[in-house]
C-alpha cells in the first residue's frame, strides 16, 4: 500500500487510533499491523519489545508507508528512538501527544495507567516532569486491562471490579486526570469512567496521537478524495480477535490478511 499511513500495535487496541484517524482523515489509505500472535508486549523485557517493534515496523516499511504511527504505548516507551533511527519515514508515538493533552487539561495531579512495561519505562512520568515539574505524577500498572479489552468486556461487572482495585488508590490520592497509557484502555472506557466518576478526566491516547497526525498533514494533500482503503494485517486472526476487530470498526474489515513477521 504505497503512500498509506502505517499503524502498528501489539494487538487490536490500536484500532482505536485507526478509527479516530479515519474520522479525521477519511481520504487517506491505512495499513494496520496488529502483532496479535505475540500479545501482550507489556510483560516482555525491553530487549524483546524493541525486537518485536523493529520487526513490525520493517513489515510496514516494506509496504512503502508514508508515515509510521506507533499505536502501542509499550513500544513507544521502549523502542521509539530505535525506530526513528532506522525509519525512512516520520515516526509518531503515543506518549508525547498524551502528555501534551493531559497538561492542556490544566490538571496538576495526574495519574498514568498502562502496562507493566510502559510504567516501568517511566516514559510518561519523565516527560510530564520535564514539561511541568510542578505537576504531581502518579503511575500504576494495570496488567489485566489488556486481556479484558481483548476479550471484549468493555462494559462488564468484572471489569468494574478490576478497575476499582487498580484505580481506587489513585482516586483516593486526589488525582484530577488519568492518562490511559495503552491504546487498549479506551475500549474499557464505560467501566473506567464509571469507577473514576464524573470529576476525573480520562485522556485517550488515540485522540491525542490523532491530533498530532492531523497537525502533520495540515495544508498537505490528505488523500485522493472519497474514502481511503483500509488493510489490516494480523499475526494471528483467531475468532476472538476477529470479533473484537468487528466491534471496534463497526463491521467486518474490508481487507484482512494473516502475516508472519
Amino acid at each position: 500500500m504505497r503512500g498509506a499511513i502505517g499503524i502498528f500495535d501489539s494487538g487490536v487496541g490500536g484500532l482505536t487510533v485507526l478509527t479516530a484517524l479515519r474520522k479525521r482523515l477519511p481520504g487517506q489509505d491505512y495499513l494496520y499491523l496488529g502483532d496479535t500472535a505475540r500479545l501482550p508486549y507489556g510483560s516482555k523485557s525491553e530487549t524483546t519489545i524493541r525486537r518485536y517493534a523493529l520487526k513490525a515496523a520493517a513489515h510496514l516499511f516494506n509496504h512503502d508507508v508514508r508515515l509510521l504511527v506507533v499505536a502501542c504505548n509499550t513500544a513507544s516507551a521502549h523502542a521509539l528512538p530505535a525506530l526513528a533511527k532506522i525509519s525512512p519515514v516520520p515516526v509518531l508515538g503515543v506518549i508525547e501527544p498524551g502528555v501534551r493533552a493531559a497538561l492542556t487539561s490544566g490538571a496538576r495531579r495526574i495519574a498514568v495507567i498502562g502496562t507493566e512495561g510502559t510504567i516501568r519505562s517511566r516514559a510518561y512520568q519523565d516527560s510530564l516532569r520535564r514539561r511541568a515539574p510542578e505537576v504531581s505524577v502518579t503511575a500504576a500498572p494495570c496488567p489485566l486491562f489488556v486481556p479484558l479489552a481483548e476479550e471484549g468486556w468493555s462494559d462488564h461487572p468484572i471489569t468494574d471490579q478490576v478497575a476499582e482495585i487498580y484505580l481506587r488508590p489513585l482516586l483516593d490520592s486526589g488525582i484530577e486526570t488519568i492518562i490511559l497509557g495503552c491504546t487498549h484502555y479506551p475500549l474499557l472506557r464505560p467501566s473506567l469512567a464509571r469507577v473514576a466518576g464524573p470529576g476525573i478526566s480520562l485522556i485517550d491516547s488515540a485522540d491525542a496521537v490523532t491530533d498530532a497526525v492531523v497537525q502533520r498533514f495540515r495544508g498537505a494533500p490528505t488523500g485522493r478524495g472519497g474514502a481511503g482503503q483500509v488493510v489490516l494485517h494480523l499475526t494471528d486472526a483467531s475468532d476472538r480477535f476477529r470479533r473484537i476487530t468487528r466491534t471496534i470498526l463497526g463491521g467486518d474489515p474490508e481487507h484482512l490478511e494473516v502475516v508472519d513477521l
